[in-house]
């Protein structure tokens, strides 16, 4: 069985190896996209287009690969948001051999000279520009994009703006290793042109008075104090609360969780420091308390984060069904509220209650153990140092049950 062979292209034809280029002059069929093969016009083989034909591609070379040496030509390194990841998981890796060059990002980066081992790398080619990916750039240092013709540079510049991310120098890089390469650097809030040439490649540099500057208020921790957010005067999940039933939902990168009776969000926001694929919809009632919610989230960056103004248990059809529900606030009706949550839940899916009243933790309980879920509990009653004159002494705050159950 012949392997493909898959040959990064680099910037240009000059990047192209001596080695390479045996390769190519010693294939049946040279496959590429229609720029790409017009660099070749000597070959003498057949030349297969690749465009929005991948699946038919791939049928090609399932039937021709034994009796034909197929060679593939490729953007920058083919595994590298490239073609060759792609085919490494259709035909499978002993099937291929890959050729690398020169990345996009590495020519942009060694453009400017700047180091990039510790930078943010995100593709926009086929790809939507996420909650996540606003993250990632909220928090680096440097940060390369791939651009396309619809997430062009200014359509992200402006949704950067919208998420309240700046303090970034740009440079927009066109037509890297073209006759007609442009440097383009671009700083504060001047707008940015829509006419960039394609392909182009954004990098972005924190600015060195940010990159210095302590932002204790800007980071996601667990367990943060009370002042941190914006919320009605006790209306918050506690810190060590917090901490415990964020221990107890047992939060995976993918999850989806519902936070029912957000109050201020706070359960919420320090959700999204570990589900960063996932989804965190936080349900309220209270449109005051709605206020506090979106004021947090911004605060935070925290971008997986939807925001539903709803009564409890109405409106929660309408949202994907959960992995984990944490349940902060469900009054007099939360047997109720548990059970109609239960119902959307996934095997294997947690849920977390916090109560302080004695009466929900024996009928929380209860509701659990008929849904058939294992069931856990736990009673936390924190003290706080209170300064005297010349020592301190504890206050102590009303205990809180913390119930967790896992559906079978």
């Amino acid at each position: 069985m012949n392997r493909v062979s898959i040959i990064g292209m680099g910037m240009s034809y000059q990047d192209l190896t001596d080695q390479h280029l045996a390769v190519i002059s010693q294939s049946d069929v040279l496959m590429g996209g229609i720029r790409h093969l017009s660099l070749f016009p000597d070959f003498t083989g057949e030349k297969v287009k690749i465009s929005n034909n991948l699946k038919q591609i791939v049928d090609f070379i399932l039937q021709n690969q034994a009796s034909q040496k197929i060679t593939i030509v490729a953007s920058g390194d083919p595994l590298f948001y490239g073609i060759g990841g792609y085919l490494s998981k259709m035909i499978g890796k002993d099937n291929i051999i890959v050729y690398p060059n020169v990345s996009a990002i590495a020519a942009a980066f060694a453009r400017l000279g700047e180091s990039w081992q510790d930078a943010e790398l995100i593709s926009l080619h086929g790809r939507q520009l996420s909650p996540v990916h606003l993250d990632r750039i909220r928090n680096c240092q440097k940060a390369a994009v791939l651009t396309d013709d619809t997430q062009t540079p200014a359509w992200i510049k402006s949704k950067l703006d919208e998420t309240g991310i700046k303090g970034f120098k740009t440079c927009v890089l066109e037509r890297l290793g073209g006759k007609d390469e442009k440097i383009t650097w671009l700083t504060g809030d001047e707008p940015y042109k829509e006419n960039f040439q394609d392909p182009n490649i954004m990098l972005l540099l924190k600015e060195e008075n940010v990159k210095n500057r302590s932002h204790p208020e800007s980071k996601i921790n667990i367990g943060m104090p009370e002042s941190m957010f914006q919320h009605e005067k006790g209306l918050i999940t506690k810190p060590e609360v917090r901490v415990i039933s964020l221990s107890k939902l047992k939060l995976e990168s993918h999850h989806i969780l519902w936070d029912l009776g957000a109050g201020s969000g706070s359960i919420s926001i320090e959700a999204h420091f570990f589900i960063k694929t996932g989804q965190i919809i936080a349900v309220e009632k209270n449109q005051n308390r709605i206020k506090d919610i979106e004021a947090n989230k911004r605060k935070f960056g925290a971008g997986a984060m939807k925001i539903v103004h709803s009564e409890l248990p109405s409106g929660m059809g309408n949202l994907p069904g959960p992995d984990r529900v944490f349940i902060g606030g469900g009054g007099k009706n939360l047997p109720e509220l548990v059970e109609h949550s239960a119902s959307f839940m996934k095997k294997r899916g947690v849920m977390v209650v916090n109560t302080v009243l004695l009466g929900n933790v024996t009928s929380v309980l209860e509701k659990l153990n008929q849904l058939n879920f294992n069931t856990d509990i736990v009673q936390i009653q924190v003290s706080h140092g209170h300064p005297m004159p010349w020592n301190l002494i504890l206050k102590s705050q009303n205990p809180v049950f913390i119930i967790s159950g896992e559906k079978r």
